[in-house]
């Protein structure tokens, strides 16, 4: 028996061949025995909700009119949200500004009779977003928007009675007392580093009361720091400790995005594979050469996660990530933004070593004392350095699979973590729009229309009722780094391992769409290859890579099977349709990589996703093995407040490799966080994270 939870409520029925709408011409979806599915719906909303939700609801409504009768409802901002404007009356996705389209959403909110008298100046738009689900009456955009009190009634005084009418509505309208504006990293610690000196030398004249006021202490030496790898935890915790005056050493293994570039072009025009410098290893990390989200899930509106936008914008990156939805940059958005980062950091004093391998680790009496290095290309390590500092920052990301031997050798504690692996799908991207958009994809016009090139996002819950998770115990299916409009990729660091991702440019024009389709695996799953220890998930993710290079036959051409064959278990004679990967591809049968429960958990949720996403299943769909490097296979612990190894000190364990973060923006998030707390341990600031931008979720919050 199998218990799926998806997102969505179907209809309860048995899996076998007569099931309208799902695809299986041959043999039984599953080679097994037959096996009874049901699906409960996980949520409710709107009259539906759960009688307990509502109540919920209720008490928070009474809670916020409780509020606003202590404030004056014509100062601060009011923000309006879920603002829908048709596509029609919308001049499209690259618009953030405020359209006669919007004013007419704003106008039905404040119940104001002429949308055209109100003056588009006094509101300012926070989020932009494109709604399409098939739910609606027709697509379109949804807004949230400030509106300026003082502004609007200066321009237009006949809404006076218009907002003395207003109340909040619990997810709809709320009353901001005051504007809060987070800026950039750097203006943010140099406000914290000037009302540290003004609070030093007795000038209380300036209280701004949106920045902690820091106590930044003048030392004697500077703290000499070093930060092991460049990805966003690296950088940005570079930045933060260089902002505070620390003598830093940034420590790349890989090349400058200049020079790496040209490396990846190598690999993909010559198939020449260096193993330093690569899609994974190099300036910016392994999210350089991908798709750039931004997305994140600590908190979209969360001070920290606004600092680091801001940030990046203040290095390159368009304005519009601050108000888009679904924020991303794209690989040639990324390159110039890095080396505006780097140089910034360089004026700051920072020195940057590329091309440098961390080795080991130098430790006197439990503590770290400095690094040894080598040259990257230097494999035998016969020409390494030993360079002292005070303190390590791990910025690493999780591919750097012989950092987590060299710190088992010294024993710092590691904790094998559930990630999920799979098989990156690809459809063109005509499909995926006709799929989510209907006759709205011609609008797509290759990322230069009015509406964003369609994407998706696919999250289901898999199992059985025996419990048994060898066999296949209940595991969470998703799509993962989804990429319109791009191209699958190389990630393998080994010529003898095929692992794969996916990326795309800015404007997304590429005609193919993937994303990766992967299922969670544990430890449970690592034992079933009798693999154990600290490193098993790593070992786990080896032995799929190799399969996959075996079933490849060599050289970095990917096994690939399209979705109809792989749901039906065979291997076709006729041609594969084409595919993004420019190595190579070879059909194989993909049920050879894997474990038969996983498998058949790929199987099961491929046919639920084609629920929701009709077409998913089809002859155009082609599967890419294999993905492995969904998050980190370990976590290194580590101190809550002082983000220390608790194993080790001296040494700060940040970032995707260490097993805190899931993307560009949390990777960041938690570098910016471990900056302030090295900071803090130096004394060149005695205040936390918190006191800069109050209590938020840091992305170790957040399971991964």
């Amino acid at each position: 028996m199998s218990l799926l939870l998806p997102s969505k409520l179907f209809c309860l029925a048995p899996l076998r061949n007569d099931i309208p709408g799902l695809y299986c011409p041959g043999r039984p979806l599953l080679h097994t025995r037959n096996q009874t599915l049901r699906i409960v719906c996980a949520k409710r909303a709107g009259k539906r909700r759960y009688p307990s939700e509502k109540k919920r609801l209720k008490s928070k409504q009474k809670e916020i009119l409780a509020q606003v009768k202590t404030r004056n409802k014509f100062e601060g901002l009011w923000r309006l949200s879920k603002l829908g404007v048709p596509v029609h009356r919308d001049p499209g996705k690259d618009f953030l500004g405020v359209s006669e389209g919007l004013l007419e959403a704003i106008a039905k909110v404040l119940e104001f009779p002429v949308a055209s008298m109100l003056p588009a100046e006094a509101f300012s738009v926070i989020r932009k977003s494109f709604d399409a689900r098939k739910m609606l009456k027709e697509p379109k955009f949804v807004y949230v928007v400030d509106m300026d009190v003082e502004k609007l009634l200066s321009l237009e005084p006949r809404t006076w009675d218009f907002i003395s009418q207003m109340e909040p509505k619990v997810g709809l309208i709320e009353h901001l007392s005051e504007e809060k504006v987070t800026g950039d990293l750097i203006n943010i610690i140099r406000d914290c580093t000037r009302i540290s000196e003004d609070t030093i030398s007795g000038d209380g004249g300036n209280k701004d009361n949106s920045v902690a006021k820091g106590s930044l202490i003048a030392s004697s030496r500077k703290p000499k720091i070093a930060v092991v790898g460049s990805g966003p935890s690296g950088l940005f915790a570079c930045l933060v400790l260089a902002e505070f005056g620390a003598d830093v050493t940034l420590i790349e293994r890989g090349q400058p995005v200049e020079q790496r570039g040209r490396d990846i072009g190598a690999l993909v025009v010559r198939k020449v594979l260096e193993m330093e410098s690569n899609f994974c290893f190099g300036e910016g990390g392994a999210g350089t050469w991908s798709d750039g989200k931004l997305v994140t899930r600590i908190g979209r509106n969360s001070d920290t996660v606004l600092a680091v936008m801001k940030t990046l914008v203040h290095f390159g990156a368009p304005k519009g990530i601050l108000v888009n939805g679904k924020p991303h940059l794209g690989t040639d958005k990324l390159i110039p933004l890095l080396r505006n980062f780097r140089q910034h950091l360089q004026d700051l004093g920072v020195t940057i070593e590329f091309g440098k391998r961390v080795d080991d680790l130098l430790i006197e009496d439990g503590q770290v004392v400095g690094v040894k290095v080598s040259d990257s290309k230097d494999q035998s390590q016969s020409n390494s350095q030993k360079w002292g500092f005070d303190s390590v920052v791990l910025a690493v990301g999780h591919s750097a699979r012989d950092v987590y031997q060299m710190l088992l050798s010294h024993n710092v504690a590691l904790v094998p973590k559930d990630f999920a692996i799979g098989l990156r799908i690809e459809h063109p991207q005509e499909v995926i729009n006709n799929i989510q958009y209907s006759r709205l994809a011609s609008e797509v016009r290759s990322g230069r229309g009015k509406v964003p090139v369609a994407d998706y996002k696919l999250v289901k819950y898999v199992g059985r009722e025996n419990g048994d998770v060898s066999a296949g115990a209940t595991r969470s299916c998703y799509s993962f780094c989804m990429c319109p409009g791009g191209q699958v990729v190389l990630t393998s660091t080994n010529p003898s391992e095929i692992c794969i991702n996916g990326m795309s440019f800015s404007r997304r024009a590429s005609k193919w769409a993937n994303a990766a389709l992967v299922v969670t695996v544990s430890t449970k799953d690592f034992e079933s290859l009798n693999l154990h220890g600290q490193l098993a998930g790593v070992e786990f993710q080896r032995e799929f890579e190799r399969r996959a290079a075996i079933l490849g036959g060599g050289n970095f051409v990917v096994p690939v099977q399209t979705v109809t064959d792989f749901m039906d278990g065979k291997l076709s004679v006729t041609s594969i349709p084409p595919s993004s990967y420019r190595l190579g591809v070879k059909a194989a049968n993909l049920h050879e990589l894997f474990p038969i429960h996983i498998t058949e958990a790929l199987q099961q949720s491929i046919s639920m996703f084609n629920e929701e996403l009709p077409g998913i299943i089809s002859k155009e769909g082609l599967l890419h093995g294999v993905e492995t490097r969904t998050s980190s296979p370990i976590q290194i612990p580590r101190n809550t407040d002082t983000y220390e190894s608790t194993s080790l000190k001296g040494l700060y364990p940040i970032g995707e490799g260490a097993g805190y973060a899931g993307g560009i923006v949390s990777a960041a998030v938690d570098g910016m966080c471990a900056g302030f707390a090295v900071s803090n341990a130096f004394d060149l600031c005695h205040d936390s994270i918190e006191s800069v931008f109050g209590k938020t979720q840091s992305s170790s919050a957040v399971k991964y």
